[in-house]
């Protein structure tokens, strides 16, 4: 019998973007390293989980709060995530803290990691620009401390680790 691709959901909860853009590279990482993967925003129903054999969950970080479309998708898929390996990333902290050192989750992720029985979690830089939506975002951009802090060689090697975890096989590194 032929070996089939680990079908990977990649789901998302964001406010202005960066979060998104990290489950996509996720995606990629996944899909080269052989697994079948869809990205899709948390917010959207997903009712059927038959399709998927391991999800990735991230969400945005604020005001210490995981993004509550993230948390939504969460509770309401409880007993799906419930039968197949997930994993969890946060994205937020506006400074370099995630890429020096392993931020533990928040207090809600956690709660979350113990319910799903997460295989683990990581907490990657965000990102807020001039663009950014709400009040208190702009806010802090014009404060000076926006920009990009996300650490895409870190995404990429955590996703390396969740597509060995699913195929068994060692991610194959792009020679520079």
């Amino acid at each position: 019998m032929a070996r089939r691709d680990p079908r990977v959901l990649v789901a998302y909860g964001t406010k202005n973007g960066s979060t998104g853009e990290i489950a996509a590279h996720v995606a990629d990482v996944l899909a080269k390293a052989g697994c079948a993967t869809t990205v899709r925003p948390a917010g959207e129903a997903v009712r059927d989980f038959s399709g998927y054999d391991a999800v990735v969950l991230g969400g945005a970080l604020y005001a210490g709060r995981w993004h509550r479309d993230a948390r939504r998708f969460a509770r309401r898929a409880r007993r799906a995530l419930g039968t197949r390996p997930v994993w969890l990333f946060s994205s937020g902290p506006l400074d370099a803290s995630a890429s020096e050192r392993d931020l533990p989750p928040v207090r809600g992720v956690r709660r979350i990691a113990d319910r799903l029985d997460a295989r683990g979690h990581v907490t990657f830089g965000g990102r807020l620009d001039e663009n950014a939506r709400g009040r208190l975002a702009r806010m802090i951009v014009s404060s000076g401390k926006g920009g990009d802090f996300r650490d895409f060689t870190a995404i990429t090697a955590w996703a390396e680790r969740i597509a060995h975890d699913l195929t068994g096989v060692p991610a194959q590194r792009e020679e520079a």
